[in-house]
């Protein structure tokens, strides 16, 4: 590759703060807000697209709200967000399911409207349409951010530095270790391209479910499930491979559609691009053209072999799809699928998680999932680099290995950790201390005043 050689300059310094949030999705929301509860700190989110949510902005369900015992293990300010949207019709309850342990339904839109009041209410600056272009180092921790945007190169310093990219971009930038993928090749699970159909009858797909079973059957998922209510599909490989021998295309072996809140309103979970690496823009839009190619072959699929979608039509479409993962960071503390699998706890816990390990297969259409008798603690160590001081990283890009991370990456979970980042950036800033030196014990307790969970 050719090289240019830059001139050295210098760049406007934008802002100032004590806390600067990177990314505006379901970790960064809350650990910004989070952040903020101290009105004497002045706090920051940078974002690169024009709305708040990320994630939470796609058509996903928010899973796992609930642990495998039924009890609901994350609270706090993810299930505040949830009642700021249930107040307006715009989240459902948190309905038990076999495979996810719980979802919950939220209307997209209303998402962003939410995470933009949260910001004016708490006193965080917003701005988006920039990129995180550098990390700066300042008296050998990170000190702030290079940004791009239209008017240029800038520079935003800050005390504390939260990482909730998803891509662990600041901490890649700060020099932080970190990883792709498994220990055999570097293999991550593939994105997927969301998107909602409308005019489903969804009569016609539940009476195939419940009462068809040995056709249309749902893997581990039992008929009762889908009886009523909202629910996930999981399963129909008979539908899938009949489709196959019959010459189309399709990229996953099981059919997982998701119910809106619309009463005819299906979210289809079935594009999947396997090798996209959402840290190199070439790859990520690869994988942007190949998945709107497989909607189309996925569309006709449903149409023909699936009962309910005959006359259904596409509604609309995810912004991005949505990746599963990318980068991780090597922290003070690595989260295992051992520690998951046993369900260890840990001293410095700052949330319980329960979803299982969920590990979409970075080649072929298929999944494994390793399923946990009960929820299982998340350590504040993951959140701290393990040299890099100055700087947390919240959210799939915590310091956990392919295996752990496969079920951590939800984002209920995701919300969680923001919301224990942003707290331990205000308490240590209150101390005077670094976040690598924040005392847990009242993190812990800040975390438990605000109603969240901690087992």
């Amino acid at each position: 590759m050719a090289t240019y050689f830059e001139p050295a300059r210098e760049i406007p310094v934008r802002e100032e703060v004590d806390v600067l949030v990177v990314g505006g999705g379901p970790s960064g929301i809350m650990a910004a807000y989070a952040a903020a509860k101290d009105k004497n700190l002045k706090v920051m989110l940078i974002e690169s697209r024009g709305y708040l949510g990320g994630n939470l902005t796609i058509g996903l369900p928010i899973l796992a709200f609930l642990g495998p015992k039924g009890n609901q293990v994350i609270k706090g300010e993810a299930q505040k967000f949830i009642d700021r949207l249930k107040a307006r019709d715009a989240a459902s309850d948190h309905k038990r399911c076999a495979n996810h342990m719980s979802l919950t339904i939220i209307n997209s839109e209303e998402a962003k409207n939410v995470a933009f009041e949260m910001m004016e209410e708490a006193g965080v600056k917003v701005l988006m349409y920039v990129f995180c272009s550098a990390a700066i180092i300042k008296d050998g921790k990170v000190g702030g951010v290079v940004i791009e945007t239209k008017e240029g190169r800038q520079a935003i310093y800050a005390k504390t530095v939260i990482d909730c990219t998803g891509d662990g971009d600041v901490a890649f930038q700060a020099g932080v270790e970190c990883h792709k993928g498994d220990k055999k090749d570097g293999g991550m699970q593939p994105p997927t391209l969301m998107y909602n159909m409308r005019n489903v009858d969804m009569p016609a797909l539940r009476d195939a479910i419940v009462n068809h079973h040995d056709e249309f059957d749902m893997d581990v998922m039992p008929p009762e499930q889908f009886k009523e209510g909202m629910f996930i599909t999981v399963g129909l490989r008979n539908q899938i491979n009949k489709a196959i021998a019959d010459g189309l295309d399709i990229p996953v072996s099981r059919t997982i559609l998701i119910t809106g809140l619309a009463p005819d309103e299906i979210w289809v979970n079935m594009t999947r691009v396997s090798g996209v690496d959402s840290t190199s823009p070439e790859s990520y839009t690869n994988g942007e053209i190949t998945a709107h190619k497989q909607m189309k072959t996925v569309t006709e699929y449903l149409r023909r072999y699936v009962p309910g979608f005959k006359d259904a039509y596409v509604d609309k479409v995810a912004p991005f799809m949505g990746i599963r993962e990318s980068r991780v960071i090597v922290g003070k503390y690595v989260l295992t699928a051992e520690d998951v699998l046993a369900m260890k706890k840990f001293d410095d816990v700052i949330t319980v998680a329960g979803y299982p390990v969920d590990i979409h297969h970075s080649t072929g259409g298929d999944c494994t999932m390793l399923f946990t008798a009960d929820a299982y603690d998340i350590p504040y160590r993951v959140l701290v680099p393990e040299k890099v001081e100055g700087l947390l990283v919240a959210g799939r890009c915590s310091s956990m290995n392919h295996e752990a991370m496969a079920g951590t990456r939800v984002m209920s979970t995701c919300m969680a950790l923001g919301e224990a980042a942003g707290t331990a950036a205000r308490i240590a800033l209150e101390d005077g201390v670094l976040p690598s030196e924040v005392d847990v014990k009242k993190v812990q307790t800040a975390l438990l005043e605000n109603g969240a969970y901690l087992g």
